[in-house]
């Protein structure tokens, strides 16, 4: 099954999307829109175009596990997605996907503007990985 994380940003939301084998994660884009109703359109035809079966929307969450702002902006998004798309919609848990973003295009050398228009959906394809690890190790 094909899954789509989701990064959500007030500006920019980064995406990433899992092959059907739920093995590889892989950034896919990075849409540009704060407006959250016309950002929910375009994840529908993502999910309709790459024939999602679920999707992942990161939640950013304190480090000692409590909710913040951002976190309950997240939720709060996540649930409209929820009212729109045909397919199962959850939260995962994105603590520190952004600073492993990072960290992996510094070791690929992406600086500057380049980095800024990869960051989102790397982090979203962190957060895929993530979630695809625990799949992985549930069915162990």
């Amino acid at each position: 099954m094909r899954i789509l994380a989701v990064d959500y940003g007030d500006v920019r939301t980064g995406l990433a999307v899992c092959d059907v084998t739920e093995t590889l994660s892989s950034p896919y884009s990075v849409i540009r829109e704060k407006n959250a109703d016309v950002l929910i359109q375009k994840i529908e035809r993502i999910v309709i175009d790459e024939k999602i079966s679920e999707i992942v929307v990161g939640n950013p969450l304190n480090t000692n596990n409590t909710r913040g702002v951002r976190s309950e902006i997240c939720e709060q998004f996540a649930a409209f997605l929820k009212e729109r798309v045909d397919v199962p919609v959850l939260m995962w848990d994105e603590r520190y996907s952004t600073e492993i973003a990072h960290t992996l295009l510094s070791a690929t050398n992406k600086k500057g503007k380049k980095r800024k228009d990869v960051i989102d959906s790397a982090a979203a394809a962190v957060i895929l990985e993530n979630y695809l690890a625990y799949r992985r190790n549930r069915k162990l």
